[in-house]
C-alpha cells in the first residue's frame, strides 16, 4: 500500500481487532480515495460491521493505525464530517420522522432554515416525503431503514459510513439510492459500504472481499474479474475466498 497522502480519505494499515481469544480483523490494510464508493463485500459474520465501526471511531482497533479525513482515529470531533448508518436503525420511535431528523440534525449544529430545507432534501431521497409527521413507531421495517439513511446524510457529511443500508428496501428504490451514492461521490463524497448483495458489488468504483476477518482481495470490481477470467463477482469472490490463506 502506498504512503499516506491528501487524495486518501481513509488509509488503514496492518489493523487487527480481537475481542479476548477471538481475532476478528486480521491485518487489513486498505486505502480510499476522495469522491470514491469503496465496497466491503461478504458474509454475515466476516468482519464488516467491526471494520465499519473502528474507522468511525465507536470501536478502536487493537493493533494497526485508522486515519479519517487525515486525522488519527478515534477522534471526537471528527464525528460531525460522518454520516454513520448502523445496522441497527436507532431512532426515536415516540417521535415523528420530522422530530427525529430535526433532533439529529441540531446534534451537527445545522441552523433551522437549513435543517428545514436538509430534512425535505433527505426525505425525498428516500422516499418518505409524505411520511414526515408520521411517528416512527409505525413505520415498516424498510421504511425506517430509509430513515437511518436520512438521518446519516442529514447533514451533509463528506464522508459516509453504511453498514447494509439497502436491507429491506424495495429494488426500485435501492437502484434510486444507488445513484444518489454515485452522485455525492460524483461530487467529493466518500462513501464505505458493506453489503453482501453481488449486483450492489459491481455498483462500487472499489470493492474489498472480506472473509474470515482477513482481506482476500480488493480492486476496482471489472479489474477483479478480468484478473481471474470470470464473469460475475460472485465468481470471484468465490475464486478468491477458495482457500484459507487465499490473498
Amino acid at each position: 500500500m502506498g504512503p499516506l497522502t491528501d487524495s486518501a480519505c481513509i488509509v488503514i494499515k496492518n489493523l487487527n481487532k480481537s475481542f479476548g481469544e477471538k481475532h476478528v480483523l486480521k491485518d487489513i490494510d486498505m486505502q480510499i480515495p476522495y469522491g470514491h464508493i469503496y465496497g466491503l463485500l461478504g458474509p454475515s459474520g466476516s468482519g464488516k460491521t467491526t471494520l465499519v465501526k473502528i474507522v468511525a471511531g465507536i470501536s478502536e482497533a487493537s493493533t494497526g493505525e485508522v486515519y479519517v479525513l487525515q486525522e488519527k482515529m478515534p477522534q471526537l470531533p471528527l464525528m460531525n464530517r460522518i454520516g454513520y448508518m448502523a445496522q441497527a436503525d436507532a431512532m426515536y420511535e415516540d417521535l415523528t420522522a420530522e422530530e427525529n431528523l430535526s433532533f439529529f440534525g441540531s446534534l451537527y449544529g445545522l441552523k433551522k432554515a437549513e435543517l428545514a430545507e436538509r430534512i425535505r432534501v433527505v426525505m425525498d431521497l428516500v422516499n418518505l416525503g409524505d411520511d414526515l409527521k408520521r411517528k416512527v413507531g409505525v413505520y415498516s421495517g424498510g421504511m425506517k431503514r430509509r430513515l437511518s439513511l436520512a438521518i446519516a446524510l442529514i447533514h451533509n457529511p463528506p464522508l459516509l459510513l453504511l453498514d447494509e443500508p439497502t436491507v429491506g428496501i424495495d429494488p426500485v428504490l435501492r437502484k434510486s439510492i444507488w445513484e444518489e451514492f454515485h452522485r455525492l461521490a460524483a461530487g467529493g463524497v466518500t462513501v464505505l459500504v458493506t453489503t453482501h448483495v453481488m449486483d450492489e458489488a459491481e455498483k462500487c468504483h472499489y470493492l474489498g472481499m472480506v472473509r474470515d476477518g482477513k482481506l482476500i482481495a480488493q480492486g476496482k470490481p471489472q479489474e477483479l474479474k478480468e484478473s481471474i477470467g470470470v464473469a460475475s463477482i460472485e465468481e470471484a469472490f468465490l475464486y478468491f475466498g477458495g482457500g484459507s490463506d487465499a490473498r
